[in-house]
């Protein structure tokens, strides 16, 4: 019962914020729905269901509401408006859907006497039959009134009726108020007793503070959680770089021809365990498949582009050779300038790698010397703060001296102010009795205003109904004889029966089917000579990819016979000035190291286990990209090798 009249609570909540001449119904809903976003989705359901339904039938609500106010809820304040419009739209429109023990629990948790009073005066039969059906066939029309809201009513009578007798014995089980006008209470002095005088308090000590500890040693320190981290990210950092090295080496295997043989990719995958065999942790372990045991699927568009590929270097190739025989000359010497400029290139690439390996290294030991001066900083500014705390100490024992004097001040002022609040109290009272007397008489005059009014209007209600009904009771013709052979004779061009209209539509049909049938013979022509086009091409890819395997068997031996000889050493002024650099940025941070030692509390220097594992993961990774770009440089000399044999 809580449940259903906190959602009813917000209900009509939402419907004292609605205003007809400002509010437009659509905005308010999506408003309200904004606002009741923290409610459970059930409820927002709810609410969000009963005050759309509230807001659309607003003027039925209001004729059954303003009636009841009007004839039996005199003495109900204005405020339980809104209450009895969504009790109203609930058992008239919902009462089905909700359920009469739903609907129950909905109205035990209201007020009983206002809900005892209003279902007594709403499903009353008279009322019902009578003038709420009048007014409300005023609205709607009058079948559908009888229909769908009338008649339902009529049925849930025997249980309403018992509804309202059993709201009719919790009141009487609930104690009556007094109908006495109650009296005004009038205020009487308290019988205090006097309190005693309050002694001089002892003035406290001053708190002494206690000796703060040392800082620990750990403070200066790195923990051994950022360590681990550190090396955990290196190592893995190291790993992702050794397998995209291998995916760069490594050829596609969905690409790779059948032509192929077996051993070729036995003897590259030796060689590549030999390359990537780690030196301080195991990679994990890869899995090679057999070119035979992949199956590659493709789709007509990659068939299409696929032959097409190979169609363009078909010509390309025809092109290349008409040309030489017409008396092109031969690309041997600017193939030799290229190959200069390609190891030209690969040296400029390792040194300028070569460049940025030791820029980290220059980093780091920058980053390791700004420890170094950070901890002398920090060092210095906590013998400031130290000093600062001691005066910021006496400054608070000086401010909490005052604060106590301002205390007393404060409690002598209080003691003269409350000998001035009885006055101010009596002043108060008598204020308030003259306001209470003038509401009391507004409110008998507005009464009366209201029932006159309403008096006049049902006086023009029942006229207007009463002319309604003579209107209804004249006579209507109801029915036409309609002629399908007979033309309207509109005098529009083209105008024909409904006959004549069916026989053409009749025959637009038959000629849209006979194009429909042949359209369905041309595509079924269309994909036959589609399907034998795309055998055609698989069976040039095929061809074609068996010579491309050849040539690619040739370039993968020439990668071999190149990767296998050894890379010269770069001696760039570059590489050589940011070395000399590192080392004096070594000899710096030892010399600060050394200068910092008898400043730190004595202790054993702790071993740092991980030292030659870090010097040899650099060492590691520096030979990993060096191995990479020369794989890098070789696949893009071999590639360009390879095609001018497979062109040849």
């Amino acid at each position: 019962m809580a449940y259903y009249g906190k959602c009813i609570e917000t209900v009509i909540e939402q419907l004292n914020k609605f205003k007809p001449e400002k509010d437009s119904p659509e905005q308010f809903l999506e408003a309200a729905s904004t606002a009741l976003q923290t409610l459970s989705l059930q409820k927002q359901a709810f609410i969000l269901e009963v005050l759309s339904g509230c807001l659309e039938y607003r003027k039925l609500l209001a004729v059954v509401v303003d009636a009841f106010y009007v004839r039996a809820g005199w003495l109900c304040p204005r405020a339980d408006y809104n209450l009895f419009e969504v009790i109203c739209y609930l058992a008239t429109f919902q009462l089905e859907e909700l359920g009469f023990q739903l609907f129950c629990d909905i109205v035990r948790a209201q007020p009983v006497d206002k809900m005892h009073k209003f279902l007594g005066f709403f499903f009353n039969p008279l009322n019902l039959c009578s003038w709420i059906k009048d007014e409300w066939s005023l609205i709607y029309e009058t079948a559908h009134v009888r229909e769908n809201w009338i008649d339902p009513l009529m049925r849930w009578q025997p249980e309403v009726q018992e509804l309202i007798h059993q709201l009719e014995e919790v009141m009487a089980i609930q104690p009556p108020l007094s109908k006495t006008k109650a009296k005004v209470t009038e205020p009487k002095e308290f019988n205090l007793t006097v309190p005693r005088p309050r002694a001089i308090p002892v003035p406290e000590p001053v708190p002494v503070m206690a000796k703060s500890k040392p800082i620990p040693r750990s403070t200066y320190q790195p923990p051994k959680e950022r360590q681990l981290l550190e090396m955990t990210k290196r190592f893995n950092r190291w790993k992702a770089e050794e397998l995209l090295l291998k995916a760069n080496i490594e050829e596609m295997r969905c690409a790779v021809p059948r032509s192929r043989g077996e051993p070729l990719m036995q003897d590259s995958k030796k060689k590549l365990q030999l390359q990537l065999m780690p030196r301080i942790l195991k990679t994990p372990k890869l899995t090679f498949y057999k070119p035979s045991e992949v199956l590659v699927k493709l789709n007509t568009a990659a068939i299409l582009r696929e032959g097409s590929l190979y169609q363009r270097q078909v010509e390309k190739e025809l092109q290349r050779v008409d040309t030489l025989v017409d008396g092109a000359r031969d690309f041997s010497e600017f193939l030799q300038w290229q190959k200069e400029m390609q190891a030209k290139d690969r040296e400029e690439e390792l040194a300028t790698s070569a460049c940025r390996r030791l820029q980290g290294k220059l980093s780091r030991e920058e980053a390791i010397l700004a420890r170094q001066h950070l901890a002398q900083e920090n060092k210095q500014k906590a013998d400031q703060k130290k000093e600062e705390m001691a005066e910021l100490k006496q400054q608070c024992a000086e401010r909490r001296l005052q604060e106590e004097r301002s205390m007393k001040e404060l409690v002598e002022q209080v003691t003269e102010v409350q000998k001035n609040v009885k006055l101010a109290q009596m002043k108060l009272l008598k204020g308030r009795r003259q306001i209470v007397q003038e509401v009391i008489e507004e409110s008998r005059e507005l009464l009366q205003r209201t029932i006159q009014a309403a008096k006049e209007e049902q006086k023009e209600r029942c006229e207007l109904v009463s002319q309604l009904r003579a209107l209804e009771t004249q006579p209507v013709r109801k029915g036409k004889l309609v002629d399908l052979t007979q033309i309207p004779g509109y005098g529009l061009e083209g105008e024909m029966s409904v006959v004549e209209l069916r026989e053409r539509l009749a025959l637009l049909k038959e000629t849209q089917r006979r194009e429909e049938e042949e359209k369905r013979d041309q595509i079924i022509q269309g994909k036959r000579a589609r399907s034998q086009e795309l055998q055609n091409t698989v069976e040039q890819i095929s061809l074609c990819r068996a010579a491309m395997g050849r040539s690619a068997a040739l370039r993968w031996e020439e990668k071999k016979a190149r990767s296998a000889a050894p890379g010269t050493p770069s001696r760039d002024e570059r590489v050589l000035e940011l070395r000399r650099k590192i080392e004096e940025k070594v000899a710096e941070r030892r010399r600060t190291q050394a200068a910092l030692k008898p400043v730190s509390a004595p202790g054993p220097a702790r071993p740092k286990p991980w030292a030659h594992l870090e010097e040899q993961h650099w060492r590691e990774l520096q030979r990993s990209r060096e191995r990479r770009l020369r794989a890098l440089l070789l696949s893009s000399s071999a590639g360009g090798h390879g095609r001018r044999l497979e062109a040849a």
